[in-house]
């Protein structure tokens, strides 16, 4: 774990003042300056706090794919201004979610492939009893494939691919050939 957020320290710290820090009871991103009293959180930073849950990998791999992704306006709100619907949401909100974490867990896919780990889509939802839908895993592995070919992976998603890929002796993170839909079926 280490490793990860040194590397992410050493890539964003200093050019865009954001830290990646675990131990949080809940995944939260807080914008330099932003009071956060009551969380359990230090309530005021000069720097951006991109808090991952306990000491989880794919808690770290999947906030830092969210912040990667996340454009100046976004860094600028608490959490991303992104809305959360807690466990047990209906069909129409799990739609609306697995829609929203596309990007982000095609991401964070490549992220655990450039560091030598398992993937896991999540649909974040325990309470409803079903897994992610076949819509859902196959709009990740495209979105994923599409990274690989394209040239529309966000700027800082790419430097922290290739930063994790030499760390972890992955020569290739960026090769089609590991995002297939078996890889996460």
């Amino acid at each position: 774990m280490a490793l990860i957020i040194g590397l992410f320290d050493q890539l964003f710290r200093e050019r865009l003042n954001t830290r990646l820090l675990g131990g949080a009871e809940e995944p939260i991103y807080i914008p330099a300056g932003l009071t956060t009293a009551g969380a359990g959180l230090s309530s005021v930073e000069p720097y951006h706090r991109l808090y991952f849950r306990h000491d989880y990998l794919s808690s770290a791999l999947h906030e830092s794919a969210h912040w990667c992704i996340a454009g100046a306006q976004r860094r600028a709100q608490l959490d991303f201004g992104y809305w959360y619907s807690p466990d047990g949401r209906s069909t129409e909100q799990q739609q609306l979610f697995e829609q929203a974490e596309i990007r982000p867990q095609a991401l964070e896919w490549m992220f655990s492939v450039a560091c030598g780990q398992r993937f896991r889509v999540s649909a974040d939802n325990l309470d409803s009893g079903q897994g992610a839908s076949r819509d859902f895993v196959q709009a990740i592995v495209g979105q994923a494939q599409s990274w690989c070919t394209g040239d529309s992976l966000p700027p800082r998603g790419r430097l922290f691919i290739e930063a994790l890929g030499n760390q972890f002796d992955c020569p290739e993170p960026l090769s089609q050939d590991h995002y297939q839909l078996e890889a996460v079926a």
